[in-house]
């Protein structure tokens, strides 16, 4: 299945960095959202990019032109998926929001169009249920940030074709990207992996056993992780680790998932990491130096 037009619903971190790969790729783009100002500010922030790409010498100034004419901005989710391909869903991780959207995609879309979502963690099958469709529903789990992570974790649901599954892994290869085939259950591979090291992090700060910079320093020196576990926490947002961990500890009901009571304060406060300037560490706009949070000194 040849795939041209694509649709991306929500314009945040993730949205536009998939609208990116993508029109950078030569597919058109409809990058979808509610909020005109956050549709004009991931526009923005997707040229942005592409001159960090010209300053290193990977792309041309036509190339981003280019880039930037294969994408058309809508606010009505109609309208923006009305001759899609495929529609690939990046908004926030909210379960009762993605089943809301995913209703209005079965019936907005046309009925060959495959329905992909970006969830880090909620069940694809679950998603496909609510549509007419499940046979064409996937999950299309991109890294942050996307235009420079390579893999994506492609999740088939409970019924997904076979034929979605394999347009899907070649769509991935044609975006330059590296996809991953797991099966649907609870974090798939990536979150349940990480999000238990990550919360085991977070006991261990909790607990008293190291600081925030030894652990990770620790797993940075010690285990070559380009980024310690707490860092990773703040960058992905607090509130989504949160989120993951839930998912986890409610879908296979063992407490070794549950979040880390330091993590649970930190949500409810509104100390959510990087997006909110203050998680582990503190940051300040502008400033690339890493600076640990005064609670953690």
């Amino acid at each position: 299945m040849s795939l041209q037009h694509i649709a991306v619903i929500g314009a945040g971190t993730m949205g536009n960095g998939i609208a990116h790969v993508f029109a950078q790729s030569g597919f058109t783009v409809n990058l979808i959202d509610v909020n005109g100002a956050q549709l004009e500010k991931a526009v923005q922030t997707i040229g942005k990019n592409l001159d960090r790409q010209i300053s290193k010498g990977t792309l041309t100034e036509a190339q981003k032109e280019t880039t930037l004419g294969n994408i058309t901005t809508h606010t009505d989710l109609a309208a923006g998926v009305e001759n899609a391909e495929l529609v690939v869903e990046a908004a926030t991780e909210n379960i009762d929001l993605k089943l809301k959207i995913f209703r209005q995609l079965d019936e907005a879309a046309p009925a060959g169009a495959i329905l992909a979502t970006n969830t880090s963690s909620i069940s694809i099958t679950k998603i496909a249920a609510v549509t007419k469709r499940a046979n064409k529903v996937i999950g299309m789990h991109f890294m942050n940030p996307v235009p420079v992570m390579k893999l994506v974790e492609i999740i088939n649901g409970y019924a997904t074709d076979k034929g979605v599954t394999d347009t899907i892994v070649s769509l991935s290869t044609q975006l330059g990207k590296v996809p991953c085939v797991v099966n649907d259950y609870p974090g798939f591979i990536a979150n349940r992996i990480l999000m238990p090291m990550i919360n085991e992090a977070i006991y261990s700060l909790y607990e008293g056993v190291a600081g925030v910079e030894g652990i990770d320093t620790v797993m940075k020196l010690g285990m070559a992780h380009p980024m310690g576990p707490l860092q990773l926490a703040d960058f992905i947002g607090l509130d989504v680790c949160y989120s993951i961990l839930n998912v986890l500890y409610e879908g296979f009901g063992n407490p070794k998932y549950a979040p880390c009571p330091l993590l649970t304060n930190m949500v409810t406060a509104g100390y959510l990491g990087m997006k909110s300037g203050e998680g582990f560490y503190t940051y300040t706009s502008g400033s690339k130096e890493l600076v640990v949070s005064e609670r953690f000194r």
